[in-house]
């Protein structure tokens, strides 16, 4: 579909995280809010609240980054948008997607609400 910067998110898009400390720290939080975002943590004891988002940061880790040896922050996120908009998003397929990719899935989903639209 496009980078997730041309997208553009409303208000109120969601950042999924786990409780670290990091994510749930006063800086953080107060970040988030100016861009926009809510935060969605897993609640106490409840690892399957963000399940979905932690199997992807596994899956970026085991496909993409466990595999390199990468030096800088810049060299990261080269690595990172790279993985996901050249590979993951338009061609990786998924079975929770009916076997299709995160881009077709979702271009399906706006075809769909549009017909709906109309």
């Amino acid at each position: 579909m496009g980078s997730t910067s041309s997208r553009e998110p409303q208000s109120g898009w969601l950042h999924h995280s786990d409780r670290g400390s990091q994510y749930a720290s006063g800086a953080h939080q107060a970040r988030l809010s100016e861009l926009g975002g809510v935060a969605s943590m897993s609640r106490r004891g409840n690892c399957w609240d963000n399940a979905p988002v932690e199997s992807f940061f596994g899956t970026l880790k085991t496909e993409r980054l466990n595999r390199r040896s990468l030096q800088s922050l810049e060299q990261v996120k080269n690595a990172v948008s790279t993985y996901i908009h050249g590979f993951y998003n338009p061609k990786r397929i998924h079975s929770h997607n009916q076997g299709l990719s995160p881009d077709h899935a979702e271009r399906n989903h706006q075809a769909l609400h549009q017909r709906l639209a109309s």
